[in-house]
């Protein structure tokens, strides 16, 4: 289990100081100023500290409360990195997150690894007493979701999920204006995201099979997902365009998108009970997630969730239609139509939801705290499981039926297939 903070652990670091006195004793140390004392700080270990990862931590660093202790990654470059932005020895830097999980010094996991990762790493960090900040989306198939929310509840453990924008008050307050009314009935939600790929990264065209760079333990990266032949451009942040490992913009920044969707149309604990559209896939080369789409999804309310792609940016985000306006949002742009729905100051008698400010800073209080956070894990694999069923909707090219209470489709065995994938030994979820 983590360790707690315990009256009984203070007053040993309080003892420990005045045994070593006369020295002097940083001000940050004896909690002046403001400043936290290391006993009532939540010490942190990153997994997997590329790209978002690596966000995450620097983020983390500089969060009051907060004390980044470990850093792990299977490229040395980015452990390397990580390791000097946190200044920490070596002895704090890991090929293996098990080591990280192992140490009873750490309350919680940053979890940044790529999508076919986060279910293996959030359930064994669970299992080891860690609470838990996992990128988004929070798994890869919608059985592991389950596992991962199965795990937390539990070992009752604190999981926030990366859809960081349920802490920005726009994203809010567009919810609360459609949750209260004031666009009259809702019927439509729009979520656009990008078409095609955002590559990164410095690889050759044609992706040419090449000796795994020194320093960058590939078959560990691949780790679950079946064994395939290095090349530069499948790792790092371009996994996200092969389905071994994600599935393009729809779980990218659908996972974002379809989050504050399901929170306006108060749907955070179910989803869609029908899901029908089309994608265009690549015809050639490595990449093989979607590049565009358009799926409709239909809610037992009788709410339409439409999903598409567009090259177009001021279409990208969450637009709720309703029978007396409509109300768009991304990140900290709203607008509506009429103009005077995006001001609407709320009554005293409507309805409020949960409030965060700062999407890390609240996992932080809330571990300490050991209360609900702004995007726990049902929630987020409830949304997660909308990237999934469009996925599984797109390649099946038919409409399919859902039931979100046994998250089981109905009446269709191919599809049900699809809940969930093979693991490759000894990667496994026992």
């Amino acid at each position: 289990m983590s360790r707690t903070f315990s009256p009984g652990r203070r007053s040993f670091l309080k003892n420990a100081a005045a045994v070593a006195m006369p020295m002097i004793i940083p001000a940050s140390a004896l909690g002046k100023d403001g400043a936290i004392i290391p006993s009532e700080r939540i010490t942190i270990g990153c997994i997997g500290v590329g790209n978002r990862g690596s966000s995450n931590m620097r983020a983390f660093l500089e969060a009051p409360g907060a004390q980044v202790v470990a850093v792990c990654d299977v490229d040395r470059a980015h452990r390397e990195r990580a390791r000097e932005q946190s200044e920490l020895t070596d002895a704090n830097s890991y090929l293996d997150y098990r080591e990280i999980l192992a140490r009873d010094d750490i309350d919680a996991v940053s979890i940044g690894t790529p999508d076919h990762w986060h279910a293996i790493n959030t359930v064994e960090a669970a299992k080891a007493g860690k609470d838990i900040f996992c990128e988004k989306p929070v798994s890869l198939t919608i059985a592991e979701g389950r596992q991962m929310a199965n795990a937390v509840r539990d070992h009752d453990r604190i999981l926030q999920v990366g859809t960081w924008r349920r802490s920005l008050e726009p994203c809010r307050r567009a919810c609360e204006l459609v949750r209260n009314g004031y666009i009259g009935e809702l019927h439509t939600i729009e979520c656009g995201v990008p078409e095609g790929y955002q590559i990164r990264g410095d690889f050759q065209p044609g992706h040419p099979t090449m000796p795994v760079p020194d320093g960058f333990d590939y078959d560990r990266w691949l780790g679950p997902a079946p064994d395939q032949p290095y090349t530069p451009g499948r790792c790092h942040f371009n996994f996200r365009w092969l389905l071994d490992y994600s599935a393009g913009y729809i779980t990218d920044w659908g996972a974002h998108y379809y989050d504050i969707a399901q929170w306006g149309n108060g749907t955070d604990d179910t989803g869609p009970v029908r899901i029908a559209g089309h994608a265009e896939f690549p015809r050639e080369g490595l990449y093989d997630a979607s590049v565009k789409h358009l799926i409709e999804y239909e809610y037992a309310n009788g709410v339409r969730l439409l999903a598409l792609t567009s090259s177009d940016g001021s279409k990208h985000g969450i637009r709720f239609i309703g029978s007396e306006g409509w109300i768009h949002v991304e990140s900290n742009t709203i607008t509506s139509a009429p103009d005077s729905l995006a001001t609407i100051e709320l009554n005293d008698s409507d309805t409020r939801l949960y409030t965060s400010d700062n999407h890390l800073y609240n996992f932080i209080d809330c571990v300490k705290k050991r209360k609900t956070p702004a995007a726990p894990i049902e929630v987020g694999h409830r949304s997660a499981s909308i990237c999934h069923l469009g996925h599984i909707a797109t390649t099946l090219k038919r409409e399919l039926h859902w039931n979100p209470v046994k998250e089981k489709f109905t009446g269709d065995a191919e599809a049900d297939a699809m809940r969930d994938r093979p693991k490759r030994a000894p990667w496994t979820i026992a």
